[in-house]
């Protein structure tokens, strides 16, 4: 693809990226650590913006876990401002840029303030048709399943479904990504050599590039060098190689 030297023809069609290390990258520079996710917002809008001129057609961050509610009252205050903050003055890019944006997760759990920005935009970007981008908010992939077993459990209890009809597909049309197909490739930075509840079901065939670069560090070249590298696996999803 030009000034990427990419081939187009194998391009992921949906990127999912684990953004970490934020916290560390501040404590390595004797900083407070809403310092790291400051400067880890700056990289989100780099990759978004580089993502859309490849040719991506989805993007999917995961910015806040449900784990992530655990961590100290003010440091998610401050989460939340600059989630806040961060969905206000992108709505600009968004718009120039043909982005949809879309919520996975359980936006209800966040603050109401940050609620009504979120769906603001949702609302304001729905009609774009470039690429996608999946935010995933008080997101946990258990909780997910969870929360799909009740829904499908309900309507098996109600005669809507026979349960021997329920396939991956139905399984996949019950889930917070439902209309989204699955990752081709993830994303974690940090070095950190685990999935940490993240989309478990839908990166079942997906390909893993692990860099120990903190997120906060993470540009725009190391990202076109993943995507070469991705170019260049065989994707055999079980099968023997042709």
């Amino acid at each position: 693809m030009e000034n990427f030297d990419l081939n187009k023809n194998k391009l992921p069609a949906h990127v999912a990226i684990i953004m970490d290390g934020n916290g560390r990258w501040a404590k390595k520079r004797i900083l407070n650590r809403v310092r790291g996710h400051e400067k880890g917002t700056q990289v989100v809008r780099d990759i978004v913006k580089v993502s859309k001129k490849i040719g991506i057609s989805y993007l999917t961050l995961f910015a806040f876990s449900t784990e992530n509610w655990q961590r100290p009252k003010k440091e998610i205050q401050a989460l939340m401002l600059i989630l806040k903050n961060f969905l206000r003055s992108e709505l600009s890019l968004m718009q120039e840029n043909n982005i949809r944006l879309y919520i996975v997760g359980q936006l209800k759990r966040l603050p109401e303030d940050v609620v009504n920005i979120a769906e603001k935009t949702v609302e304001a970007t729905k009609n774009n048709t470039g690429m996608q981008l999946n935010l995933a908010l008080s997101y946990g992939s258990r909780e997910e399943i969870t929360s799909m077993v009740r829904v499908i459990s309900g309507k098996v209890k109600n005669g809507e479904i026979d349960p021997d009809k329920i396939s991956p597909d139905y399984i996949a049309a019950h889930l917070y990504t439902k209309g989204i197909p699955d990752p081709d490739l993830l994303i974690r930075t940090s070095g950190e050599m685990r999935i940490s509840n993240f989309l478990l079901w839908q990166i079942a065939y997906s390909e893993i590039f692990i860099t120990d670069t903190l997120w906060p560090d993470f540009d725009e070249k190391e990202y076109i060098d993943i995507l070469k590298n991705y170019q260049n696996r065989e994707r055999r999803y079980g099968r023997v190689a042709g």
